[in-house]
């Protein structure tokens, strides 16, 4: 099958398109034939080793974090799905690889395809979907009228934030650009900040929740805005002790999370907030919940730009450029 890879870690490392073997499947996976993928900041960081400490792959390696396709085969023991099924899925961290013409995935990692998109439309769903609904639904316990600001709201993860946060009733500001203005209105963000012009931290007060994709002094200034009780949860920023013990990484990687993380630490305790390093996990249960969520009209995908596999490498540019408005999508059947 035609895949693009890695051959080791590194920024200026080429993509590469080659014949690598077919995946075999286990008695819980499915085969799937893939027809669209996306590209999400994760594989970036993934192909420049910063993620070595969480996951270390081996090479050669097949980027590529979310898919929708058809299946194509399943093993002896699965019984949700059969062959000629479409579906939509986020394989778990161990198991990435969707910048491929085939993948073999879990069962429980994947769910039917929402019938109203398109397989491009799907593949943009599922790695920002579940951290949207981990972060709103599981951690922050999000609650109809709480006030939520969520960072980069014209990005990938932002778009389906901002209408994840409204469908549970949040009132929701959001950071953008002037080109990003009109897009974030059209998702219901209720207060929009220029972040080139404006400070979040000197507009803000009283908040319940923040959703940080973006780390570094934006997740410093975040903890100024929260009322006392006030959650963080961060896609981008230091992982934690909790997160750590949560994660079961053992004591080594946890005591070493817990003294990288001390000054995040010193934050929560001084402003009276709470931080979750988000870590998303596959969720074939939450896809299902998504997928009723999208057919209802209740949520729509955003895609900026299609590229084929070949041209992924200009997709990842493009990406890496700051400069997308939602999803950049790469179609590979």
């Amino acid at each position: 099958m035609k895949a693009m890879i890695i051959e080791k870690y590194g920024k200026n490392v080429p993509f590469v398109i080659t014949d690598q073997p077919m995946p075999t499947i286990g008695e819980h996976d499915v085969l799937v034939e893939i027809h669209a993928a996306s590209l999400n900041p994760i594989d970036l960081k993934i192909k420049e080793g910063k993620m070595k400490f969480l996951l270390n792959y081996r090479f050669p390696l097949i980027l590529g974090n979310d898919f929708s396709g058809v299946v194509v085969k399943v093993g002896d023991r699965v019984n949700t799905f059969k062959p000629g099924d479409e579906v939509y899925g986020r394989p778990r961290k161990n198991r990435i690889g969707t910048l491929a013409e085939f993948i073999a995935v879990h069962e429980e990692d994947i769910w039917l395809k929402p019938q109203n998109l398109t397989f491009e439309e799907v593949a943009s769903i599922p790695l920002i979907g579940l951290t949207a609904y981990q972060a709103f639904v599981d951690i922050l316990n999000l609650q109809k009228g709480q006030k939520v600001l969520i960072h980069a709201g014209s990005g990938g993860v932002g778009t389906f934030a901002i209408q994840m946060a409204k469908l549970m009733g949040a009132f929701v500001a959001t950071t953008a650009s002037e080109k990003g203005y009109e897009l974030v209105k059209s998702l219901g963000a209720d207060l929009i900040i220029n972040y080139k012009k404006e400070n979040f931290e000197e507009m803000l007060t009283g908040y319940d929740a923040v959703f940080d994709t973006l780390g570094g002094e934006a997740l410093v200034k975040s903890f100024r805005i929260l009322k006392p009780g006030g959650q963080i949860v961060s896609i981008s920023g230091m992982p934690n002790a909790r997160f750590g013990k949560e994660a079961n990484l053992g004591w080594m990687k946890t005591t070493i999370l817990s003294v990288a993380s001390h000054k995040i630490k010193a934050q929560e305790k001084k402003s009276q907030t709470r931080y979750h390093f988000l870590f998303m996990k596959p969720s074939g249960e939450q896809l299902k919940a998504l997928k009723e969520f999208i057919e209802g009209g209740l949520i729509k995908p955003i895609i900026d730009k299609v590229y084929h596999l070949k041209d992924a490498g200009q997709g990842f540019k493009y990406l890496e450029s700051g400069r997308a408005k939602g999803k950049v999508i790469i179609k590979i059947k």
